[in-house]
């Protein structure tokens, strides 16, 4: 549905959670509408620009999240698997969430069985000792198996063995893949540099925009599929034919695979080994007149800004600390004739948004809302900038 975002006050649905409170994970849980404050924000942007409040795009509220990364603490006889108390490492168990498609709450709850059957301990933070971490799944939409990681305390699999093969009896059809990764540091980064596959298909597949989209376990992907696939769509939608298209932060192609068969050219810049990893094998399925249209450009946005000349549509789609510096400054300097962004960071995206468009060589032409995650203080961003013409 799209909407207006209005000024009205916040809607709640009569929802119950049996994880709230203390689980962190939906601080607005219940609530009909994207975040005021996010909003309110955007819709002062779009009048300094000249433009109608932005539309709202909306989609599932339950079971939406395909995607989602536990902790797992406890022990071996309990094991709680969740979501971190706001500020500590204490753990909030949630067997039942309702924002997780039925397939991660089902993969869970096999790992809890896989824990209990072979006593593997869960990690224990400030002694840094146990074995099991966390873990990572993702549903795959058509057949709806699940990709599994499991992140262990250490760098070799060897110790995992015995939980890995439990796991695979307790799931069954159900897994897609699984993966076992090493992460023996003692930090908060959730997956480490250690990976080995156990069983499965290589990559999760998904389907966007007419293409496969493959993605490796450590590549980035949304969460909220179907509102993701409209949002690809609306982006699509803005690239011309036969356009000459620079695309910096790529991820695995989600979005600009589906362009190939209408441009004249693509460059894809990506940092990430795993995006670059899924983006490879998207582009090797793809027609060689397709595959001919594209160079891959790996490392980081800031070494490859050369790329923004001769491009008629530039599209960025950065993390959530947004634009590299040196990016911004040759996007303000000497802009394409369009420019695409799509934000999932509203601070770095005003400040960004006000930079373009001080230099005076763009400006706003169009500006939407993707409600990507609900009950979150967050939503998606996506906007078409213009050269001036004058």
């Amino acid at each position: 549905m799209s909407r207006g975002p209005g000024r009205r006050p916040e809607r709640y649905a009569p929802l119950v959670c049996p994880h709230r409170p203390p689980c962190p994970g939906c601080p607005r849980f219940g609530a009909v509408d994207p975040p005021p404050d996010a909003l309110s924000r955007l819709a002062a942007l779009a009048q300094a620009a000249g433009l109608a409040p932005p539309a709202v795009e909306a989609g599932a509220r339950e079971g939406y999240r395909h995607r989602a990364r536990l902790m797992v603490r406890g022990r071996p006889g309990s094991p709680k698997i969740g979501l971190f108390q706001e500020g500590t490492h204490r753990i909030v168990d949630t067997p039942r969430c309702r924002v997780h498609h039925p397939r991660l709450n089902e993969a869970a709850a096999g790992l809890r069985r896989a824990i209990r059957t072979t006593g593997a301990s869960p990690y224990t933070d400030r002694p840094h000792r146990g074995l099991v971490r966390a873990l990572q799944g993702v549903v795959e939409r058509r057949s709806q198996r699940v990709q599994l990681v499991i992140v262990a305390n250490d760098s070799s699999p060897a110790s995992a063995r015995e939980l890995m093969e439990a796991i695979q009896r307790e799931l069954g059809d159900s897994l897609h893949s699984l993966w076992w990764n090493g992460n023996p540091e003692r930090t908060n980064v959730i997956l480490g540099p250690h990976w080995e596959h156990q069983v499965g298909p290589a990559t999760l597949c998904e389907q966007i925009g007419g293409v496969r989209v493959h993605y490796p376990p450590g590549a980035f992907g949304q969460s909220h599929l179907g509102l993701a696939d409209r949002l690809a769509a609306r982006v699509a939608a803005w690239i011309p034919e036969s356009a000459r298209v620079c695309e910096f932060h790529a991820g695995c192609g989600a979005l600009s695979l589906g362009w190939l068969g209408r441009i004249g050219h693509l460059d894809a810049n990506e940092l990430a080994p795993a995006g670059l990893a899924g983006l490879h094998v998207g582009l090797a399925e793809r027609p060689a007149p397709e595959r001919n249209r594209v160079q891959i450009v790996p490392g980081r946005a800031a070494h490859h800004t050369e790329l923004v000349d001769g491009a008629d549509v530039v599209v960025v789609d950065p993390p959530r600390s947004g634009l590299e510096p040196e990016l911004l400054a040759r996007l303000t300097d000497d802009p394409p004739r369009r420019l695409i962004t799509v934000a999932c960071g509203l601070d770095a995206f005003e400040r960004e948004t006000q930079a373009l468009l001080a230099a005076r060589r763009l400006e706003l032409a169009e500006l939407r809302v993707f409600d990507l995650f609900p009950y979150t203080e967050h939503v998606e961003t996506l906007a078409r900038f213009e050269r001036r013409s004058s």
